[in-house]
């Protein structure tokens, strides 16, 4: 599986990336995914039964996309939700082309697959040594190597893999972990005779950082926030301007009640939590397996879905940290040709070492 475009665009929980956007970027020739996690909260039936809407959301979600785009279609499915092993095997008997897993070590992954499948499988992770840990569990329990293996850094949006203080440590930076993990992969490659693409994610925004990650020895990018000011991105309008409105100091980290650092735009709503302040709310089922429902002051999934609708008195939208740099609503298409325009640039100013064109 090779995309044209080696971008992915990321996986946005709670509507921000589904059909709509995923299949507008895999017509462009890159791998557009639908995010998971909350996906059944738009089906009629989620309070009643919200296993069934969760599956009923994606397979209708996957339809969708398939029938707008012959390209790669990928899906985003968090290994933290109480309904993952369901969510991959309803990813697989639909036929993605390739399930991203993350949000924990998807160790257990390839036991998914079916005879026939030809979907791929792709971990998140965010250090090499989570990457060893993951090649050799697969290789030793499945003898099955990732078919790709993505890096995402402590510039992402969303929920994240580090702590504060390694939010802002060099020694955490996506330019020194990247190189780590291809370098660790190495092993596992010359051993089964399969390459591993890995895939830099977190905070590349132009067609530069593109240039300056494939040049570090990434395979391809990982980019979500640059997807979510665009007219096919499945949000509302108002999220989108959300982005368009905020400054550098309202990009925020917070505490995410599903017990992981996030980053989101500020507003009334986070700073109201800040003041200790709760938002009522009744939970439907333990959808996060590390969410202290119970204690929290506000249910994620909820809230999130708000700031999908607009309704940001009830919610917030997550963030990349480079979100305050988007100033207009563009369209993917338009979007691409930009990075590819920004890319090329990158290669003439740099000539002696020019890499593949995307």
């Amino acid at each position: 599986m090779l995309a044209e475009v080696p971008i992915v665009q990321g996986g946005m929980a709670v509507g921000i990336s589904m059909s709509g956007l995923a299949s507008a970027v895999s017509r462009q020739g890159g791998i557009g995914v639908i995010a998971s996690a909350g996906i059944g909260l738009f089906e009629p039936d989620f309070f009643t039964d919200n296993v069934k809407a969760n599956m009923d959301g994606l397979r209708k979600e996957i339809r969708k996309a398939r029938n707008s785009s012959q390209g790669l279609l990928g899906v985003n499915i968090m290994v933290a939700l109480g309904h993952y092993a369901e969510m991959v095997a309803t990813a697989i008997s639909e036929n993605i082309d390739i399930i991203f897993a993350g949000a924990g070590l998807p160790l257990d992954l390839p036991k998914y697959l079916t005879n026939g499948s030809s979907t791929k499988l792709a971990p998140i992770v965010s250090s090499a040594r989570a990457a060893h840990i993951l090649c050799k569990r697969w290789t030793d329990r499945f003898h099955y190597l990732p078919d790709a293996i993505v890096v995402e850094g402590p510039l992402a949006g969303g929920h994240l893999g580090f702590s504060r203080d390694q939010v802002f440590s060099p020694e955490y930076a996506l330019q020194k972990i990247m190189p780590e993990v291809v370098k660790e992969v190495e092993s596992f490659e010359h051993r089964f005779g399969k390459h591993i693409p890995v895939i830099a994610a977190g905070g590349i925004y132009t067609g530069r950082d593109i240039y300056d990650f494939l040049r570090l020895g990434a395979d391809g990018v990982q980019m979500a926030t640059r997807f979510v000011t665009t007219v096919e991105c499945d949000a509302a309008d108002k999220f989108k301007q959300a982005y368009i409105d905020a400054k550098d100091e309202d990009i925020v980290l917070i505490d995410s009640p599903v017990g992981m650092l996030g980053r989101a735009i500020r507003n009334a709503f986070i700073d109201d939590v800040n003041k200790g302040e709760k938002k009522p709310f009744v939970c439907p089922y333990h959808c996060v397996k590390a969410c202290d429902f119970e204690n929290s002051p506000y249910c994620i999934f909820f809230t999130l879905l708000s700031a999908q609708k607009g309704d940001f008195k009830n919610g917030f939208a997550f963030a990349g940290a480079n979100a305050s740099r988007a100033t207009e609503i563009t369209t993917v298409q338009a979007l691409i040709e930009s990075l590819r325009e920004e890319y090329e640039q990158a290669c003439l100013t740099s000539p002696s070492s020019r890499i593949s064109a995307i």
